[in-house]
């Protein structure tokens, strides 16, 4: 890239408050259903550890659940414990260390907790399919609505418990500041105990937290306000959320549009643009199908937005910032697939290795050109060499 070429939008770091994101790109949320009582250790540092030494500008640790009943699966990440803290310190402080921004996403999974692992099933567990020692627990929702068919019936919250979830958000935000955090997510996706409330597939209540959008809203925002008060105004806040319910008769963009709304007015920076979790899935599927919900949030409600779903190249992604749909753009699966995705974005888009670790930049510089001077290996001969004149 020479001094006359624009430097990719990708690149660009991105100031929130007093947290400057080394660039646009970021790992989100994976659950990995790996631990014991919601600690982690060693597969935790490795796993996220490989992304910010691979070139992402901010990492983020999966749902952590804030408390043990909001746990998807026995196998979740908790910080419902002072316990939890250090093992997650261990984490955020590799993750800094290597240039990355440390983020966590607080979440409570409502009517889907207690389920199987996903290669396990991914049911509901039941004393018939639990493993020794993880017996299934009563869950909870925003009504007596199942998960789905053969999910047994959760708990409808009383304002009373309300209160204790609200209060486990807010003393999770607290443990995630001593842990060392620069990002808090609140979870609202994906069909979880936040997305519960605010979907009309899932909320029948016939309280002030039930009916219109606006009570529909109205948990969550107060979820968002007591995990704001708890966070300090210079670290910033993001919400993930599903801009539509899988089905017409649920959540709409309009009505997320609206959601973002009052979430910037409550000091949130960021949206984190997903879909799905209820209703299953009728829209369409391909590259960056869920970016143009990224985009009519960032411009109608005037925040901004993360995009995610299926972004699987540097050049997809540079076109997503600077095309102004989205100013973060998330990978999961693709991050798996490759930790060095954004390193590999770096270098594809500018032609040099300088976003590699000093470990390995210079000599995979070197290793590249002189690469470039052999041409393609053709093959099927393992060894060609060329004779020296």
């Amino acid at each position: 890239m020479t001094s006359l070429t624009p430097a990719p939008a990708l690149l660009a770091p991105l100031t929130l408050r007093g947290v400057t994101l080394p660039n646009r790109l970021v790992v989100a949320p994976m659950c990995q259903y790996s631990v014991r009582d919601g600690l982690v250790g060693d597969y935790h540092l490795v796993h996220l550890g490989r992304f910010a030494l691979g070139g992402f500008g901010t990492v983020v640790v999966e749902a952590t659940a804030v408390t043990p009943e909001g746990r998807i699966s026995h196998g979740d990440v908790g910080m419902w414990s002072d316990e939890h803290v250090p093992g997650l310190a261990r984490v955020a402080d590799f993750l800094r260390a290597s240039g990355a921004v440390a983020g966590i996403q607080l979440a409570h999974a409502g009517a889907k907790a207690s389920s199987q692992r996903p290669w396990e099933g991914g049911a509901a567990v039941t004393p018939e399919n639990a493993r020794p020692g993880e017996d299934p627990w009563p869950t909870v929702s925003a009504s007596a609505v199942p998960a789905g068919p053969g999910w047994p019936v959760p708990h409808e919250l009383t304002a009373v418990e309300l209160g204790e979830v609200r209060e486990a958000f807010a003393a999770a935000t607290r443990r995630s500041l001593a842990a060392g955090f620069d990002v808090v997510e609140v979870h609202a996706a994906h069909g979880y105990l936040l997305h519960q409330f605010l979907s009309p597939l899932s909320n029948r209540r016939t309280d002030g937290y039930g009916g219109s959008r606006e009570a529909r809203m109205r948990f969550p925002l107060e979820v968002v306000e007591a995990v704001r008060a708890e966070w300090p105004e210079d670290r910033p806040l993001f919400v993930r959320v599903s801009a539509v319910d899988g089905t017409p008769d649920g959540i709409g963009l309009d009505d997320t549009v609206a959601l973002a709304r009052e979430l910037r007015a409550r000091g949130v920076d960021v949206v984190d643009v997903s879909g799905g979790g209820l209703g299953g899935w009728q829209h369409p599927l391909g590259y960056g199908y869920q970016v143009p919900f990224a985009a009519g949030i960032r411009e109608q409600a005037g925040i901004a937005t993360m995009a995610v779903g299926l972004i699987v190249d540097g050049r997809q992604a540079e076109a997503v910032v600077a095309g102004g749909m989205a100013d973060l753009v998330a990978v999961a699966r693709e991050a798996q697939e490759d930790p060095n995705f954004a390193v590999h974005a770096a270098r594809d888009l500018t032609g040099t290795h300088d976003a590699y670790p000093v470990q390995a930049g210079p000599r995979l510089g070197r290793r590249n050109a002189f690469l470039g001077s052999l041409g393609a290996w053709t093959g099927p001969e393992p060894v060609q060499v060329a004779a020296r004149g």
